[in-house]
């Protein structure tokens, strides 16, 4: 038993897995494509919200030198994504790349992981969109039925109609084919980086500098809170880091890393790119550099324009112009933020479907949702059945306390991936590596330990709640996809064939 649980799936079978005439999707993306995909799902309202939260609590003006040290975080398991993407460009991403590695147990428990993570950060996604489009309305004048404006905006049934209707919409597009969501997605990118742009060359004409002044506060201690929203590290420890000074940028650095998740989403489109090898590895770090560069500009302008003490916490850059004397820069911010959440909705639902899609052609979930589009060659059927699951979800809850469960996945696929590429390179020195994360294994232990740091900050209950959907895992894996996988039920035949084969000489 213990040999079927960590069974791997070698290279060789991923690709040719993905050359089955109803279970292939079409290569219709470019490098430019992956980079839009990958600016466009990083860029969220974290660029407009995360900088006022970790300048005023933790880090003051040095929050700049924290989105820095995130961006390296996240680099590091760019780099491993880069080269498992481009040796092995098979859809599901951290679970393909652990099922060639690790084995079939841990790819379930890794795909298991992001099928809620990506779900539940679609679903979060689309409350905050029609938030920002609510308030939009409100602005001009228009005024949906407190019925229809979700949970928290009725007394008693609410229902999120403009939530639902986002997720509805970007599944048809994406069941139409990758290439018009790679032509919606980099319009929608275009707008949105044109409107961070503008608020970072206006911003630096309100600049003082004074503000700076200190630009790295002085230490203060922080108490541990001794309940389950305090970091885990708290808890096991009894501390907690300083805010300010020094460390305060670190700490800070995990906060603000959480702006950064998505860029991995990217790999799980390696199936559909013309040239994999060359280009994914290129759209995963090309989308990481921008978002990195505008980060640190966003953070560089709000804390000049308005002291790190004043800043507001909820819409730190909105407020910020509106403390120059310049209100109408607060609409223009609330028209990026809700154009941007508009691709990181779609991209976001798009890499969940991928997952699901892969691990339905493996076998461990049912086969049915594998089967693609025979016009559109997308896996419709998993498209249409998340889309539908998550819009109910979207509709009816408004899931902001659920929100950090998709920080933890995200950087639980970072470790995995990371450790995969020590494995494999190990086990499988003799595979073309079209791109080779350098000084292999010393980056991917210190992205390892970088990864499992930001985690241990993650509050508690985010762990307990992360447990129970492993264990709910667990059950459906053994009950279902140990008895259903596809490479068992090869490995068996095979033994089969060798045991039933004629014996010569009488044997």
């Amino acid at each position: 038993m213990s040999n079927a649980l960590f069974r791997t799936k070698n290279v060789e079978q991923s690709i040719l897995d993905t050359e089955e005439p109803e279970h292939s999707l079409r290569k219709s993306l470019t490098a430019l494509d992956l980079t839009v995909f990958g600016v466009g799902v990083i860029i969220g309202t974290g660029i407009f919200v995360l900088t006022g939260t970790a300048a005023k609590n933790t880090a003051g003006p040095a929050v700049s030198l924290s989105f820095v040290v995130a961006g390296v975080v996240c680099a590091l398991a760019a780099l491993c994504y880069a080269e498992f993407a481009s040796t092995l460009p098979v859809a599901g991403s951290a679970y393909t790349f652990s099922y060639a590695s690790l084995g079939e147990l841990p790819a379930w428990i890794i795909g298991w992981d992001l099928v809620l993570e990506l779900a539940l950060g679609t679903a979060v996604v689309a409350v905050g969109w029609s938030g920002y489009i609510h308030s939009l309305l409100d602005n001009a004048g228009w005024h949906l039925p407190e019925a229809l404006s979700g949970r928290d905006g009725a007394h008693g049934f609410g229902f999120d109609i403009l939530a639902a209707a986002l997720v509805l919409l970007l599944t048809a597009i994406l069941v139409v084919g990758m290439k018009l969501s790679a032509r919606v997605t980099s319009v929608v990118v275009a707008i949105k980086v044109a409107v961070v742009l503008v608020v970072i060359i206006a911003g630096a004409f309100f600049i003082h500098g004074g503000n700076y002044d200190p630009f790295i506060p002085k230490a203060q201690s922080a108490e541990a809170a001794g309940n389950l929203k305090a970091p885990l590290i708290q808890l096991m420890f009894g501390w907690a880091p300083s805010n300010f000074g020094v460390m305060g940028i670190f700490t800070a650095a995990s906060v603000v890393f959480f702006a950064f998740i998505g860029f991995d989403v990217v790999a799980t489109a390696a199936e559909e790119t013309r040239n994999p090898q060359r280009d994914v590895p290129r759209g995963i770090l090309g989308s990481l550099i921008i978002c990195t560069a505008l980060y640190v500009a966003v953070a560089i302008v709000v804390t000049g324009m308005q002291k790190y003490s004043a800043l507001s916490v909820k819409a730190p850059l909105a407020d910020a112009f509106k403390s120059t004397g310049h209100p109408w820069f607060a609409g223009l911010i609330s028209f990026g933020a809700a154009v941007g959440l508009t691709t990181v909705c779609m991209i976001l639902l798009l890499g969940q479907s991928r997952v699901f899609f892969a691990m339905s052609r493996d076998g461990l979930l049912p086969r049915f949702f594998s089967h693609t589009h025979p016009k559109f060659r997308t896996p419709y059927r998993s498209t249409i059945l998340l889309g539908v699951v998550i819009a109910v979800v979207a509709g009816f809850t408004s899931l902001s306390e659920l929100a950090e469960l998709v920080n933890i996945g995200t950087l639980f696929a970072f470790i995995v991936v990371a450790i995969s590429v020590i494995i494999l390179r190990r086990t499988r020195p003799d595979l073309h590596r079209a791109f080779r994360t350098p000084w292999v294994p010393v980056v991917p232990i210190v992205s390892v330990c970088a990864t499992l740091w930001l985690m241990l900050n993650l509050p508690a209950e985010t762990w307990i709640r992360f447990a129970i959907w492993m264990v709910i895992g667990f059950f459906v894996y053994f009950f279902y996809g140990v008895s259903h996988s596809r490479l068992g039920r090869h490995q068996e035949t095979t033994v089969s064939e060798v045991m039933h084969e004629p014996r010569e000489n009488g044997e």
